[in-house]
């Protein structure tokens, strides 16, 4: 890239709209999707972003399509849709795909844009929006190495760490073992310490112990300010977006043929807060659940 492109965005939500923002602050030309699940996006509209009404008229404008979506159904959608994406698609425009996905349908989705004319790679997101708003997000990204090259400069405006996992669909697939492992201990230290409420033990003497031994690391970080405070802010992923994500995984598994018994354990945990209509609250609280305690 050795001018800048046109970026259109689809998906200016809690991790797109910091994608949006450092893009923008990067030189980048941009417009977005007017989509129900954007953030207010005054900013980036006083910044010189441009709004548009469906994905094939952003394409159309677009050298650079960017997904940040919820999952596979909307990527699906926003993609093939009737004015959708492939519609408006110009030959050569590269499809960067952020949203975590099956990557059964991200092959799909790939070899729909190529017979379109257009590029694909998955770059599947980790971290929070924190680091999305500051431009530090991780990237796993699955493309043949030329297109990843080509498209670095533009991903290093909003990502810290970026990893070329391989050939499309890599991305997404690492993604989701990525997922599994951080719902995982999300859900055995969220019923820990809703036991350690239940036996009275003081919340801070609990988060000493695990974090000076075997318990200690990223999660119990960003679980620990429910653990001491019931202060969800250190982990605004949702219950719903975590049963979303167990559930891609377990189509992993069984593409895979894959052992998944404590796949399947985490996940039932997940579907049984759901079925509560809990779907929209923080993982940390998923404590206060399983203890009874709704404060």
């Amino acid at each position: 890239m050795n001018t800048k492109p046109h970026v259109g965005l689809i998906g200016a939500g809690l991790m797109g709209h910091g994608i949006a923002t450092n893009i923008q602050k990067h030189g980048y030309a941009l417009s977005f999707l007017s989509y129900v699940g954007n953030q207010p996006v005054e900013d980036l509209l006083a910044k010189g972003a441009v709004a548009k009404a469906s994905g094939a008229e952003l394409a159309a404008q677009s050298d650079v399509v960017i997904l940040c979506v919820t999952g596979t159904p909307q990527i699906e959608d926003v993609m093939f849709r009737a004015d959708g994406v492939l519609v408006g698609l110009k030959r050569g425009t590269i499809v960067i795909d952020c949203s975590t996905a099956i990557p059964a349908s991200t092959l799909v989705v790939a070899a729909r844009v190529v017979q379109a004319g257009g590029r694909y790679l998955d770059a599947a997101m980790t971290r929070t929006p924190k680091e999305a708003a500051e431009g530090r997000l991780n990237l796993i990204v699955g493309a043949p190495d030329d297109l990843f090259q080509e498209v670095l400069p533009l991903l290093r405006c909003f990502a810290e760490n970026i990893v070329h996992a391989g050939p499309v669909s890599s991305g997404h697939q690492l993604k989701l073992l990525h997922n599994f492992v951080s719902l995982g201990f999300s859900a055995v230290l969220a019923e820990a310490a809703a036991a350690a409420r239940r036996a009275g033990v003081p919340p801070t003497l609990f988060v000493d112990v695990l974090g000076k031994g075997g318990g200690g690391g990223v999660v119990l970080d960003r679980m620990k300010p429910f653990i001491l405070a019931n202060d969800s802010s250190g982990a605004t992923f949702t219950l719903g977006n975590a049963l979303k994500d167990m559930t891609y995984y377990m189509a992993l598994t069984h593409e895979l043929n894959a052992t998944n018994g404590l796949a399947q354990a985490t996940q039932s945990l997940f579907a049984a807060v759901a079925v509560k209509g809990q779907q929209a609250r923080a993982i940390p609280e998923l404590i206060a659940i399983l203890s009874d305690n709704k404060s």
